[in-house]
């Protein structure tokens, strides 16, 4: 067997995180009941270094990825995450699925990164579904829009707005729904703090110079996991 190849060029991939990589090789590795020692075996690699791709965020060299998806029946691109263009949550099910309610202080936390949400509201032509950038400030939730807008006619009306998570890899993933109302939001001292620190700058672009609040009256969430990853309070005896 051989060491970690070296002088090789590094693959450098855009996972949607840094321990992707690695998390689609051992899915794959477990999906062909492959042992880390025969995967490492069959891909002429060190099984220390198959154990450092699968546990740490690492750099792939091209070599080693184009072995390793040799013996585990794929491809290089499949293995850097090739079908994130597509919708998660394709993989099967865990086995042992563990569905937990998160209580109000867990959703907060996952809430409180920022990122990419969900508005529901209701247009004339129905119910939409948009995605918006957000932030959260005191308690509420903060986007951006355009004048004229779908996503503008969401102030003074009940909506629903909601965050998720989902980890193809390891069966996992959470989901938080804020239920409340928005409401303009134009308090300059608080958005000229929110621009200091970046947010929330919309991906789609162009002049978003509507402010919109999202002031929860309810805020709901769940997780689920697997018996394996799972807190041990949380499974079963």
């Amino acid at each position: 067997m051989s060491a970690k190849p070296t002088g090789a060029t590094p693959v450098t991939a855009q996972p949607g995180h840094p321990g992707d990589v690695g998390r689609r090789i051992a899915q794959r590795r477990s999906q062909l009941g492959l042992s880390r020692e025969e995967t490492a075996r069959r891909a002429g690699m060190a099984v220390e270094y198959l154990e450092h791709l699968e546990s740490s965020p690492a750099t792939v060299e091209a070599g080693s990825l184009t072995r390793l998806a040799g013996a585990l029946g794929t491809s290089a691109r499949q293995l850097l995450g090739g079908d994130l263009d597509r919708p998660p949550g394709r993989a099967a099910a865990a086995a042992h699925p563990v569905l937990k309610e998160l209580a109000a202080s867990e959703c907060w936390a996952k809430l409180a990164p920022g990122g990419v949400g969900r508005v529901a509201l209701t247009a004339p032509e129905g119910p939409v579904v948009l995605p918006v950038n957000y932030r959260v400030l005191d308690g509420t939730l903060i986007f951006r829009t355009a004048v004229g807008g779908t996503p503008a006619s969401t102030v003074g009306s009940r909506v629903a707005f909601e965050v998720d998570q989902v980890d193809e890899a390891l069966r996992t993933g959470w989901s938080v729904l804020v239920v409340g109302a928005a409401t303009p939001f134009d308090e300059p001292e608080a958005i000229e703090h929110l621009i200091r620190r970046g947010a929330p700058d919309p991906w789609a672009g162009g002049v978003r110079d509507v402010w919109v609040r999202i002031k929860p009256s309810t805020v709901t969430g769940r997780t689920i996991s697997t018996s394996d990853t799972a807190p041990q309070a949380d499974r079963e005896p």
